[in-house]
């Protein structure tokens, strides 16, 4: 646990990895230990289609957690993959849906509704490296968070790592969710411990875990501290540990005053211009590093 620039107390937390459960290069132990030792809190060990229960190991808390993936390879059939952390008990989706092509919408759907009928919190994997087009994301409906940046994806697959674009398209056509930054490791050779959910949280109990998640009460990062919030009806304000940029994104494509440049930038104000209706923030630090916020809706 750490006290951040506002005065909370946040833990930091991996919300999808692999081991030798499924497809990863390490044991369950091995993978506890690297990220108990990287000074996380908390990480769920998400293998695919096993689902991995509540417990200690290596001295670091183990989240429930499960991958679950439909639709196959090729993006134009819908691919799509959903983690599943927090469940009360396994959600029990049937084996023979995994990659899944001709109703893989139905079944991303129905997975989602079961994960959360286990009281656990759904969001959808890489949706850049899915190649997820926003308009499907919206039609799948049930998800509550989605990975806005995901480790792996650079590191050793097809270098989509950075999902902003799919992000900004939902939340135009109107969904907003919570944001999250994963590694998804696998290889242990460099995907491990570069991005992180840093939650606000006292309580390490895992149902307010979930909770904290659900109402967005977190940022995600590589390094960096970001704090988006409303400080008056037309403005809002960033507040960070020292960067190099700040950028505010939002349903316009473009217009002044969104992307701020320096040196050890801590804080930076940006006024929504006619039109806007929500607001989320980057910032870079001067080692090329982010940070994400949540988003803030004006709807």
């Amino acid at each position: 646990m750490f006290v951040d620039l506002l005065g909370k107390t946040r833990i930091k937390l991996g919300l999808h990895l692999h081991t030798s459960v499924s497809d990863g290069e390490r044991s369950p132990e091995e993978a506890a230990r690297i990220y108990a030792e990287a000074g996380y809190d908390a990480i769920a060990l998400t293998d695919h289609w096993s689902f991995g229960e509540e417990r200690e190991l290596g001295g670091i808390k183990i989240l429930s957690g499960c991958e679950y993936d439909v639709g196959g390879c090729d993006g134009a059939s819908g691919v799509y993959h959903i983690v599943g952390v927090g469940m009360t008990s396994d959600p029990e989706i049937p084996s023979d849906w995994k990659n899944m092509i001709k109703t893989s919408e139905a079944k991303a759907a129905e997975i989602m509704r079961r994960i959360k009928l286990h009281n656990g919190y759904a969001f959808i994997a890489h949706p850049a490296w899915s190649l997820n087009t926003p308009e499907k994301l919206v039609s799948i409906g049930e998800f509550e968070g989605i990975e806005i940046y995901n480790s792996v994806s650079e590191w050793g697959m097809s270098d989509r790592a950075y999902a902003g674009s799919e992000i900004d398209g939902i939340a135009t056509l109107g969904k907003i969710v919570p944001l999250l930054a994963t590694d998804d490791t696998h290889y242990y050779d460099g995907d491990e411990c570069r991005a992180a959910v840093m939650l606000e949280a006292t309580d390490m109990d895992m149902a307010s875990i979930v909770r904290a998640l659900r109402a967005g009460r977190f940022y995600s990062t590589q390094g960096p501290e970001i704090h988006l919030e409303q400080i008056t009806q037309g403005k809002v304000r960033v507040i960070c540990s020292p960067a190099s940029k700040v950028v505010f994104f939002s349903n316009l494509v473009w217009t002044s005053g969104r992307v701020v440049k320096g040196e050890n930038i801590v804080e930076a104000e940006y006024t929504l211009k006619e039109g806007e209706r929500y607001i989320r923030a980057e910032v870079t630090d001067a080692d090329g590093k982010r940070a994400w916020s949540n988003i803030i809706s004006f709807e």
